[in-house]
């Protein structure tokens, strides 16, 4: 990897950072339960003396730096939930909650959002304007983010912009993963209920077989991607669920079929959910069986303002040389970070946090997933240069 350049102060951070996420990684809570981590998180800020406020959105929170020489105000934002996943990882800082592990890097955008709200705080007399740290819940689902905005979290003081990172397994440590424009997908859901007539094994002519209506549902609607969709739009339609009858000999009367869509256009986005609902009438129409449906609109697609990417990517170059490894990231894979930058322009951006050579590779969402926590202090350094580049001043 290329070596950071990491200012004294940040150096000096990092026993801090790997303290506060492994604390957080060891007592992991799901979506509006996080009641112990928002909890600690206001500990560490009452002590640094940072204002802030607790319960907005149930268990978010939002400190407050303001800096002595008036100026923009810029936000962060840092997701607090953990995942429903038994923890595989043999390690002193293994999550002490059965079935409860931060699977997806969340304790340590905490750490790494506690660690420049400790910064700036400090040096609230070199800050120009002010940082709001945002610690929101339940990214992971329902999702946190539309209720803090409802809430008010970007007034008072008014929001200008806003920055959020993830750390990404899917990159090696030291590089960065930002570009302008659509960066993460519309995550869409949707169930279907094929009803049939279930009956004796031996007996088919009897039945109206639910699970063979419902395989064709399933493999027609891999046809609606490649032969519906312009092949130079990214699109995915995914079964997750496929569950029917009870035992061997015993036709199933009932078939469920759960699964994800997943764009980055509203026109595709909507071109999908009606295809899909087309498919499945016909097929069932076509095999004597009815069906129930639902589809839910999940987050909107993440979208980067130009301007914001440009910084974050400024701000690359500045700690990791000209050279800086940055890769114009882009997934199919959802977030609600995009309620925030739907209203404010701003760039959400992947920090390498993957290191083979320590083991620490395995993907988000595995009972194996860690991460190299040298990208504690990295992501520390990169908000603050994104910070100065904003305001136009150092804090040093």
């Amino acid at each position: 990897m290329s070596f950071p350049a990491l200012r004294p102060a940040v150096q000096a951070l990092q026993r801090e950072l790997v303290t506060w996420r492994r604390h957080l990684h060891q007592y992991p809570e799901l979506g509006f339960q996080e009641k112990q981590t928002a909890a600690y998180i206001s500990q560490r800020l009452k002590s640094w003396g940072i204002p802030h406020q607790t319960g907005i959105a149930r268990t978010g929170i939002v400190a407050t730096i303001t800096g002595e020489e008036p100026g923009p105000v810029l936000a962060l934002r840092a997701d607090m939930d953990a995942l429903p996943i038994h923890e595989a990882n043999e390690v002193e800082y293994r999550s002490t909650v059965p079935n409860v592990m931060h699977a997806c890097g969340h304790d340590g955008h905490m750490a790494i959002a506690l660690g420049t709200a400790k910064l700036l705080q400090q040096r609230r007399h070199r800050l120009r304007g002010t940082v709001k740290v945002i610690f929101q819940p339940a990214e992971e689902g329902p999702g946190g983010a539309k209720p803090m905005v409802e809430a008010g979290v970007l007034k008072n003081p008014e929001v200008e912009a806003l920055l959020a990172l993830h750390l990404w397994n899917n990159r090696p440590l030291g590089t960065i993963g930002v570009k302008s424009g659509p960066l993460m997908a519309f995550a869409d859901r949707f169930q279907i209920e094929v009803i049939g007539r279930g009956g004796h094994a031996a007996l088919p002519q009897q039945t109206v077989d639910t699970i063979v209506v419902g395989s064709h549902i399933v493999s027609a609607l891999q046809t609606i991607v490649s032969r519906n969709v312009d092949p130079l739009q990214p699109a995915v339609v995914t079964v997750g669920r496929f569950r029917a009858g009870d035992t061997f000999n015993v036709i199933a009367p009932r078939a469920e079929i759960w699964g994800t869509v997943r764009s980055f256009q509203a026109e595709v986005r909507d071109l999908m959910a009606r295809r899909i609902e087309e498919i499945v009438a016909g097929i069932c129409q076509a095999y004597g069986a009815t069906y129930e449906f639902q589809y839910e609109r999940g987050y909107p697609a993440v979208h980067n303002d130009p301007a914001m990417a440009a910084l974050v990517e400024q701000a690359a170059r500045q700690v990791f040389g000209s050279e800086a490894a940055i890769v114009p990231e882009m997934t199919l894979g959802g977030e609600d970070v995009s309620f925030f930058l739907n209203e404010v322009p701003g760039c959400y951006f992947f920090l390498g946090s993957a290191n083979p050579a320590k083991g620490l590779d395995y993907p988000h969402h595995h009972p194996r997933f860690d991460f190299d926590e040298a990208a504690l202090s990295i992501g520390v350094e990169l908000f603050l240069r994104c910070i100065e580049n904003y305001t136009g001043k150092t804090l040093e």
